[in-house]
């Protein structure tokens, strides 16, 4: 039950910070209770899937479907855009979590185990979750932030070649799960190479989303 409680909270909360850095890097409104709801609904799925099941690969593609169909359909963001903020914000939330990672583990409290808690699961979720959100309000109070998401959900868009590379560029964003569990598991001495995937991805995301913001020609 404690374990459950534990499991509930800290992926509500991961799952809310990662809405949250996503809607703060696009100047995007925030809705708390959307935000809440989502990562309720979100929290829901992955405990059925991940615990009581143990299908952990199919969790993290569902999460990613959940994640851009709550921005699309909740918060308004036409599909296309949807899969380009969900990857710039995944990468980013996963490039501090990897790092993170790499501190507790080498620190070796990422294997301790209370008689009921995973200490080190829990301890790394905690540090990732307050530094995104942090990172997010950093954004926010520097008014921060790309603004080229169209208002219109239903819209038409006109695509140039940007949109298109930041598009590509979210597939990275999906397979990078897989390889994270992968090398976590399987490979965990290399674990360092992961931040720095992270890293390339998520600057070709600035890059091009930066250049889309100040309208130059690509």
């Amino acid at each position: 039950m404690v374990n459950f409680i534990f499991y509930v909270f800290f992926s509500v909360l991961d799952t809310a910070s990662l809405f949250y850095i996503a809607l703060k890097l696009f100047k995007i409104d925030l809705y708390l209770k959307e935000i809440i709801f989502a990562s309720l609904i979100m929290t829901f799925f992955s405990y059925v899937i991940r615990v009581e099941h143990s299908y952990a690969f199919l969790d993290v593609f569902l999460q990613y479907v959940l994640f851009v169909c709550f921005l699309w359909m909740l918060f308004r963001i036409h599909i296309f855009y949807a899969i380009i903020v969900a990857g710039t914000a995944l990468q980013a939330f996963m490039f501090i979590q990897s790092l993170i990672y790499i501190v507790i583990n080498i620190t070796g409290i990422y294997q301790l185990n209370f008689p009921i808690v995973s200490t080190g699961i829990f301890l790394m979720q905690l540090i990732t979750d307050s530094v995104v959100i942090f990172i997010g309000y950093y954004i926010r109070k520097k008014r921060k932030g790309f603004d080229f998401i169209p208002d219109k959900p239903d819209g038409k868009i006109i695509l140039s070649k940007r949109d298109i590379v930041l598009f590509i560029l979210s597939v990275p964003s999906f397979l990078a799960f897989y390889l994270n569990i992968y090398f976590t598991r399987y490979l965990n001495q290399y674990s360092f190479l992961i931040p720095l995937f992270y890293a390339t991805v998520l600057i070709g995301y600035l890059y091009f989303s930066t250049k889309k913001d100040r309208g130059d020609i690509f």
